[in-house]
């Protein structure tokens, strides 16, 4: 009796132990994100090619400690191993503000404040102070570091267009605050009688209108002792005032030890009136820490929209640690002006205009899972984001597929189609829907000004249904895929707007594409030259070539919105299942001949020991959740929990890849959620399995959607039944208008497989070859 009593109360113990360690609610969930996560990366290896963004949500300007030299994509790298010139010393050259949304895309508009004692050093190297991750808190409202050689302490906190400096000096007789506006043009002028100092910063990575300039306004609540300008390692002591490739200005004063001062900084696209607007409206009479706890609030507010209990404090953070990196980009690009009208300067024509604009984001990426959770959680913002699409449209002559902060030319597709259509039909309201529907049929049947904006070999596409492989026009199989699915987005749009039947049949049927490059021999997808045949030799392990950072193997699966056709192709659901499992199954073997050597997207996926599985990279992220259209989901719930478990965590090497403006991390957001939107232009979510044992999202309408799984846990990951609303719900997918309603989705969770739930054909997701209205494949 003594050793049950034990038995029962060693139970007990680790029963209640287990329970502490659940995070039972969420009251600031601000304070659970970690915004280093990601950030120990360099250019051949990415944990997420982070920085961490001291900002609002989707604000126009960020802030960041950088640690790398001027002109760097990778401006702050956690380990200085890492990170390009920096002779692996742990320093901070500067505070950067940054509109930079990969390291890859580098920045634009940028400009740094630097703090430094004793001899007067402004060059980005000689100003460098070692600091230490222990002395360092980073927040996404707040920053703090300490600047070892200079015994300083700088402190940031941020507005959307502003931001406020707390710099506590030591006694000093020569302190200063650098202010660098970078190289390829800047320009500085003191103005002491105000404690003031402006300038601009012409610098940017892409292509924008000869006018470009960020400029910028600092106030400083200290007299200047001293004030000097510089350019490129010049010091000018008899002005007030540069203009030239690289403009610097140094202020000095004298400090008392623990001395705060203070800098309100504020920038605008289109003048210097506007920045100081800007800071005035944003920054008024508030102090510091008035600032730090609006800033707070705004980021609590946002992601307090979804709220997650039940979880471990690993998931907790890891959850929100991605939701903050989902509601940064794109950035604001439009500001408020004198008379409270929303205005933008235009990066297509130079010129300020009124309306919306955002920047920031390669649709290539997001696509596939930020914006369906933005119309999901924030349609509002959404709507303001269509806006400004129209606005690119009216000012650049086409949709951006990548913007930083015009046209870029990277990547492949025309996946403005889907966030277009998506966002229309999901609900999205009171915008010229009509002109976006034109601005991508203009898309589809044009090649752009770049091959990465509108459609590269759609001459070819149009008339053979694929983009040929041996016509000099690289990734061929990935434009020709991406383009079907874009098809479809435009079929499904211009059917909910009633246009004609021969126009939207049109695109119907080249949405059937795909089945173009479908090899029976090897059940794949397959560059085909302009005669008909295959490419060869073919090597479904060869990455780039007829595919972009990807191979065959993580390509063949794109086909987002006709899984179903895809499965008849292969063969049917058994052969179907057996090619998503060979994908884990197979070793991590690559061809890495196209680029001439390891890219890091082959590294990352090499490293993970998936198999073929390359979650680091966007193309096979969706992968997982087709078991769901062949009646096997429980292998979707296990793959998909061992996915979170395996590639996400809230640490500077927390990501599996490059986290991509929100599109990595939304994925993990949704999948923590229990469903997924693998075909984002329909009404339909893929269902998982939820990660946490209770999630709420509150919705803009006012209504809930309730996750509750109480026995969920490490074991307990498959789902056992759904009841919606109290009633049994048997589907593996859910529907996107039915959750506006508000519902309550109890899931029951066990620690093995229900092989008897979702395996008919009525429970499958959507797919286009099932569509009723589809004109080519009715049943």
């Amino acid at each position: 009796m003594k050793r049950k009593t034990l038995f029962l109360l060693a139970l007990l113990i680790n029963s209640l132990a287990s329970f502490a360690q659940m995070v039972h609610k969420v009251t600031d969930p601000a304070d659970w994100v970690n915004p280093l996560m990601g950030t120990d990366s360099r250019p051949a290896l990415s944990n997420g090619n982070t920085y961490p963004a001291i900002a609002v949500p989707w604000g126009m300007n960020f802030w960041t400690p950088q640690t790398g030299p001027m002109g760097s994509g990778w401006q702050y790298t956690y380990n200085p191993e890492a990170s390009p010139k920096s002779n692996g010393s742990y320093k901070i050259r500067g505070f950067k503000q940054t509109h930079q949304p990969s390291p890859w895309m580098n920045d634009y508009g940028q400009f740094s404040i630097m703090p430094v004692t004793g001899k007067l050093k402004f060059n980005q190297d000689d100003r460098a102070s070692w600091f230490s991750h222990k002395a360092e808190t980073a927040k996404p409202y707040y920053y703090s570091v300490y600047l070892a050689d200079a015994d300083i302490t700088t402190e940031i906190t941020p507005t959307e267009r502003a931001a406020q400096f707390r710099i506590t000096y030591p006694a000093a007789d020569s302190s200063f605050i650098v202010i660098d506006a970078f190289d390829k043009g800047s320009y500085v002028k003191i103005i002491p009688a105000e404690h003031k100092i402006i300038g601009y910063t012409t610098r940017t990575s892409r292509s924008v209108p000869k006018n470009f300039k960020n400029y910028f306004v600092i106030y400083i609540d200290k007299a200047f002792d001293v004030q000097y300008v510089w350019r490129g390692n010049e010091l000018v002591k008899d002005a007030l005032e540069m203009n030239d490739n690289h403009a610097g200005a140094v202020v000095g004063f004298k400090t008392a030890r623990g001395e705060k001062v203070h800098l309100k900084v504020a920038s605008s696209f289109i003048g210097f009136e506007q920045a100081e607007l800007n800071l005035k409206r944003e920054l008024a009479n508030d102090a510091f820490d008035a600032t730090l706890a609006k800033a707070k609030q705004a980021w609590n507010n946002t992601l307090g929209r979804v709220a997650v209990e039940g979880g471990t404090v690993d998931q907790v953070r890891t959850f929100y640690s991605c939701f903050y990196r989902a509601v940064c980009f794109p950035q604001r690009m439009y500001e408020i002006n004198s008379e409270n009208k929303v205005v933008h300067y235009s990066p297509y024509t130079g010129q300020t205009y009124p309306g919306y604009l955002y920047a920031g984001t390669g649709f290539w990426d997001t696509f596939r899972a930020l914006y369906p959770f933005l119309n999901l959680v924030y349609p509002s913002i959404n709507k303001e984001m269509q806006e400004g699409l129209l606005n690119d449209y009216k000012e650049g002559g086409w949709l951006p597929e990548w913007s930083s902060p015009g046209y870029a030319n990277v990547m492949v597709g025309n996946n403005s189609a889907s966030v277009v259509s998506e966002a229309w039909l999901k609900g999205l309201r009171g915008y010229d829907i009509h002109t976006l529907y034109q601005a991508l049929l203009h898309g589809a049947n044009n090649e752009g000004p770049l091959t990465a904006v509108g459609r590269a070999g759609v001459k070819y596409y149009n008339e053979l249904g694929y983009v040929p492989y041996d016509v000099k026009l690289n990734e061929n199989a990935a434009r020709t895929l991406e383009y079907a699915y874009d098809d479809y987005a435009i079929y499904k749009l211009g059917k909910a707007l009633g246009r004609p039947k021969e126009e939207t049949d049109l695109y119907a049927k080249r949405s059937l594409n795909y089945r173009n490059l479908f090899d029976p021999e090897t059940k794949l997808m397959r560059g085909k030259n302009k005669d008909g045949n295959f490419q060869k030799p073919f090597n479904p392990f060869k990455w780039g070539d007829a595919f972009t950072e990807g191979n065959s193997w993580h390509y063949s699966w794109s086909v987002f919105h006709d899984i179903q056709g895809l499965i008849n192709l292969m063969g049917g659901r058994q052969t179907f299942v057996k090619m998503l499992d060979s994908v884990f199954i197979m070793p991590p073997v690559f061809d890495e001949s196209y680029y001439g050597g390891v890219i890091h997207e082959i590294r990352e996926m090499q490293l993970v020991n998936m198999g073929q599985y390359a979650h680091g990279n966007q193309p096979i992220q969706h992968m997982l959740y087709l078991y769901n259209y062949a009646g096997e989901p429980w292998k979707t719930q296990y793959w998909v929990r061992e996915a979170m478990n395996r590639l996400y965590l809230a640490t500077p090497d927390g990501y599996c890849g490059d986290e991509d403006n929100g599109q990595t991390s939304a994925w993990y957001l949704f999948s923590a959620l229990g469903f997924y939107p693998v075909t984002p232009a329909s009404d339909q979510y893929v269902l998982g399995a939820p990660l946490f044992r209770k999630a709420t999202i509150k919705l803009e309408n006012g209504k809930q959607v309730v996750i509750d799984a109480p026995a969920n846990s490490k074991e307990n990951l498959y789902v056992q039944q759904l009841q919606w609303n109290n009633t049994s719900y048997n589907k593996n997918w859910l529907g996107h208008s039915a959750l506006q309603q508000g519902a309550v989705l109890k899931f029951t969770m066990g620690d093995q497989p229900n092989k008897q739930r979702g395996i008919s054909e009525t429970s499958f997701p959507y797919s286009f070859s099932t569509d009723k209205e589809n004109p080519f494949l009715k049943k």
